[in-house]
């Protein structure tokens, strides 16, 4: 497709993207009782092969050619990467000092679990032959383990936001621990390319990049960052020069971890946490987190969502070994982090809400297993396997919190009612940075 042929299609998608977003969003949240973004999950599984273009094959391909999901992927990366770094600017450092004995407890145990679950049915699953060929039983048990580990980092951010957790020690911790954890899982992914013909350079560069980044970014980052927060003091506002720095930071940062072999989120996310606090984060949050909420992040959910075929899960034998891998990953990632934050003094209810929250697996589950698919590591049963495990751990973790911990903490007055016609977009642009 030319260049103008690009442009003509790409409107008419976001058109579409963005109507079937909002719309099913706001059915799951009225009717379902969960949170927008789950709904714009499932709106992007919608517009993929799994529905639309298994009725309407023909539009479906006309809508999204093979040529322009390079466009639309581009600008997933840029929402979600976005979205992270404004969910940064929302963290609380406090919180997480006071908190990092537990956020390391319950990362840790919430990986330690599912790699034992891993070690267990990857060699069955092998047996099975659903992963590709030439794959052997440590990589196998390799890609499961950080498969069933991940947790639903931009989800998770979300979901705490909706949920109005923020300011709240349980939400800093739970955004703690995803942090900690995907980092760690994407890491094992990094490994499990080298090992598949990557090379030992992957890995290294992974690691090593990913600390090195981390390192700077939290010792000299505050230091380096500080003039610019005095300049937004001065004008008592953002300018767009100041809004321009930021910006260009934000795509340093991205690039930075999308080079060494992490993920742009991660970027984002630890610019967000080292911005110098006041008119400088207020301000920016405001004039960014409306365009990355309404326009950009519906896109990373569609790009995701047309990579993804249910339809693979299609006999008695394949639904079983589904339920085993649910089973599996719910048991063991759910109830390893409760565990670790039960032993490290929090009490039942909000170890429970950790665990629910914890358990959400989400897109950065399809972002791996699709990474898995291309790279020919897992086949397209196993993957539509995983696919489903990560729609249904995220479709039970706003209902489980609630049932577990937001309701009794509503009604105590620890956290505020829900407001189900509330936009998200306008209920984040009012918390304060």
């Amino acid at each position: 497709m030319t260049a103008a042929e690009l442009s003509v299609v790409f409107f008419l998608q976001m058109f579409v993207i963005i109507a079937v977003s909002r719309l099913v969003g706001w059915l799951a949240k009225k009717y379902l009782g969960q949170p927008q973004v789950v709904g714009e999950m499932i709106a992007g599984v919608l517009l993929g092969p799994s529905l639309f273009g298994l009725l309407a094959p023909d539009i479906q391909h006309m809508l999204f050619p093979k040529d322009s999901k390079s466009v639309l992927y581009v600008g997933a990366q840029m929402g979600v990467g976005l979205y992270m770094f404004l969910v940064g600017l929302g963290f609380q450092a406090d919180h997480f000092k006071s908190n990092a004995k537990s956020a390391a407890a319950v990362s840790l145990s919430g990986m330690a679990a599912p790699f034992l679950v891993a070690v267990a049915i990857a060699p069955w699953l092998l047996h099975l032959g659903l992963f590709g060929k030439g794959i052997d039983t440590f990589q196998a048990t390799l890609f499961m383990g950080a498969a069933i580990s991940i947790t639903a980092f931009p989800m998770l951010a979300r979901i705490i936001h909706e949920r109005g957790l923020s300011k709240t020690p349980l939400g800093t911790l739970s955004l703690s621990a995803g942090a900690i954890d995907d980092a760690g899982a994407w890491t094992v992914l990094a490994v499990v390319l080298a090992t598949f013909g990557g090379g030992p350079a992957v890995a290294i560069k992974a690691i090593v990049g990913g600390a090195v980044f981390v390192a700077f970014m939290v010792t000299l980052g505050p230091k380096l960052l500080a003039p610019l927060g005095r300049w937004a003091e001065r004008e008592g506002k953002v300018t767009p020069n100041i809004l321009g720095v930021v910006v260009m930071l934000f795509a340093l940062c991205a690039w930075a971890m999308d080079a060494v072999g992490i993920h742009a989120v991660f970027g984002g996310f630890i610019l967000g946490t080292v911005l110098p606090r006041g008119v400088l984060s207020r301000e920016v949050k405001k004039q960014l987190e409306p365009f990355a909420v309404v326009l950009l992040l519906p896109m990373f959910f569609t790009f995701s969502g047309l990579h993804t075929q249910l339809t693979m899960v299609n006999s008695f034998g394949l639904v079983a070994v589904t339920l085993v891998i649910l089973a599996g990953s719910i048991l063991a990632k759910g109830g390893a982090c409760w565990a670790a934050a039960r032993l490290t003094g929090q009490d039942n209810a909000t170890a429970c809400g950790i665990g629910a929250l914890m358990n959400a697996r989400g897109l950065m589950e399809l972002i791996i297993i699709n990474i898995g698919l291309q790279k020919g590591i897992i086949g397209p049963a196993l993957f539509s396997m995983l696919v489903l495990m990560a729609i249904i751990t995220t479709l039970m973790a706003s209902p489980l919190f609630e049932l577990l911990y937001g309701k009794a903490a509503r009604a105590r007055g620890e956290l505020g009612a829900l407001d189900e016609s509330e936009d998200e977009a306008s209920e984040l642009a009012r918390l304060p940075a």
